[in-house]
């Protein structure tokens, strides 16, 4: 299938560039993969098929929704990958504060991995934009454009100021209320900014690769988030879990899969959002793979054996296809929310604030760019569908889900590799933001177009979080691609 679909990518992109009309390229797209997977109908037809066998099933319709991968495939890899990219290099989205130093709250401290990749280099002070190191970020002055660089830090030494005059006691208050106010619709355990432990990063500086932070450690983690925070009984047994001995038989996982489609569909949803973000880490650590240290230089690069193991439905019995189908719903879910928060920053008055004005005029056009193309999708999932039931029990049920999602961006700070912490809380985050943007319908609608609103914020972090983690799941629908190519390659 890789030769037909290769081809068909290639003549995608001509008659886009003809044409310019997503809809059309995206049906005739369609009618090429129907045409191709009638004419192999069995997988022992199909061209390559031994080669192909990570891809042959992933195809077709995903459940709980109406959307198709190869749609997905196509719009992410042309339209929103190569804009994605840009976005998250520009200075707004790059420096990313999270304090790497709070402690495990749910068992002793395994204490830091010592492999020389696991650290993150935190961004030295004179690096960070002034107007991101001021921790004011003016996001609802237009006056700020048009002040000085001086006047800027005047504003913010005046802030600082004003700050040293509160009392302990009433610091204390305030944040205690700002905490209490978050905590109404927030689905993550957010770091305090303001904390010594806290450090920006430069994300371009520290990418997410695989640095040998494996085994038990790595295990519990996952084993935490699925087996305590994902509505599952114990009488239940998650497929492949290496922390459980093999019962014996063939278990190919059908008991679990027939009790999650017994779920409701929120519940069915967290699982699947939860197993999508794992995949999604996963493809990235076999993409960015240690393939040679030698000479002081590492040299990284994709890992095709390792991504086999992972998702590969021989080794993984039949399990690969069902994380990657997860993979593509967690990135239709965020797809959804960005599509949704496009009016929050179509506001005037909305600023990407750095200091430089040039700078953050360039980002925020950047941004309302990549808006349009999230809203030009025609697929995209229905959240109305969720929560909506009674009134009283559908309520109890989204807080549930909020507090099961918020309780594993807190299991994030008992991983033990710095780096892989650092992206698991931000890719965690992210998805939490999504979330909180889904189930603010309302708020997002009643925004006033020229003051801010006290219904609905976000803050710069969660705006970083949510670009950046968005940008991951793009690069993993990429890096399929890539790795599609790798394995014709090792015919």
């Amino acid at each position: 299938m890789i030769k037909n679909t290769t081809q068909s990518a290639g003549l995608l992109v001509l008659l886009w560039l003809l044409f310019g009309d997503f809809v059309f390229v995206l049906g005739w797209f369609h009618n090429r993969v129907k045409t191709y997977n009638n004419q192999y109908s069995s997988k022992e037809d199909a061209p390559d098929s031994q080669d192909q066998s990570c891809f042959c099933h992933l195809t077709g319709v995903l459940d709980d929704c109406f959307c198709d991968i190869e749609s997905i495939d196509v719009f992410n890899n042309f339209k929103i990958y190569p804009r994605i990219q840009k976005l998250t290099e520009r200075d707004y989205f790059r420096y990313y504060r999270v304090n790497l130093n709070r402690p495990c709250p749910f068992w002793a401290d395994d204490g830091h991995c010592s492999i020389k990749d696991c650290q993150v280099e935190p961004c030295p002070e004179s690096k960070i934009p002034v107007g991101i190191k001021s921790g004011n970020y003016n996001r609802y002055s237009q006056v700020t454009n048009a002040n000085t660089d001086i006047v800027d830090c005047e504003q913010a030494q005046d802030l600082g100021a004003i700050n040293s005059t509160l009392s302990n006691y009433s610091k204390e208050a305030f944040e205690d209320w700002a905490r209490h106010d978050d905590a109404q619709d927030h689905f993550c355990e957010l770091d305090d900014e303001t904390s010594p432990d806290a450090d920006y990063v430069d994300l371009l500086l520290n990418p997410e690769r695989y640095t040998g932070y494996k085994g038990p450690s790595a295990w519990r983690v996952w084993n935490s988030i699925y087996e305590e925070n994902c509505f599952k009984p114990r009488s239940v047994y998650r497929p492949l879990n290496p922390l459980v001995p093999p019962r014996g038989g063939d278990d190919d996982g059908e008991g679990f899969y027939n009790w999650l489609e017994g779920l409701c569909l929120e519940k069915r949803v967290f699982y699947r959002l939860i197993s999508g973000l794992h995949s999604s880490i996963n493809i990235h650590l076999c993409a960015e793979y240690l393939l040679d240290e030698g000479w002081g230089k590492s040299l990284w690069g994709p890992n095709v054996q390792e991504f086999r193991q992972r998702f590969d439905p021989a080794e993984t019995k039949g399990e690969g296809t069902r994380r990657l189908k997860n993979l593509y719903f967690l990135y239709l879910i965020e797809l959804r929310a960005l599509s949704k928060v496009a009016p929050y920053f179509d506001r005037a008055f909305v600023n990407l604030y750095t200091g430089d004005r040039q700078e953050d005029r360039a980002t925020k056009e950047l941004l309302l760019q990549f808006f349009n193309e999230t809203k030009a999708f025609p697929m995209h999932f229905d959240e109305k569908s969720m929560f909506a039931g009674q009134k009283i029990e559908a309520k109890t049920l989204k807080e549930e889900f909020r507090l099961h999602f918020k309780n594993i961006s807190r299991i994030m700070d008992c991983v033990g590799c710095s780096k892989c912490r650092l992206w698991g809380k931000l890719q965690t985050q992210g998805l939490g933001t999504a979330l909180k943007i889904l189930f603010s319908e309302k708020e997002i609608k009643n925004l006033p177009e020229h003051s801010p609103s006290k219904g609905f914020q976000l803050t710069r972090q969660e705006i970083v979080a949510l670009l950046n983690g968005f940008g991951r799941l793009s690069t993993s629908i990429h890096q399929l691609h890539s790795f599609r190519a790798l394995l014709k390659e090792k015919r």
